[in-house]
């Protein structure tokens, strides 16, 4: 039995084949493991990208808002100076 087994490591083909084999399953472990990293990388670039389109639509709702806010404002403003205005002339007519 030991003389088959001397036999068959001696044999080079057999060698061969084995240090092909072991590199082979090797490189297919390598790439396994990169497509693995390749795509957990990608979705958690797809899942970033979606965090930002949200946050920008929530950023847009809020400068809406804001902008609504400042043409109220302009506009109340507008008609406080009407009124002082108004009282103004009033108290220059009482004069």
């Amino acid at each position: 039995m030991n003389e088959e087994l001397m036999i068959g490591a001696a044999d080079p083909a057999g060698v061969w084949a084995a240090g092909i084999g072991t590199a082979g399953v090797f490189v297919l472990m390598i790439v396994v493991v990169w497509q693995i990293a390749a795509t957990w990388r990608a979705r958690m670039l797809a899942a970033r990208e979606e965090k930002y389109k949200e946050l920008a639509q929530r950023y847009a709702s809020l400068l809406e808002d804001n902008v609504e806010l400042q043409r109220r404002t302009v506009e109340e403003l507008t008609e406080s100076r009407k009124a002082v205005a108004s009282m103004e002339k009033m108290m220059r007519e009482i004069e």
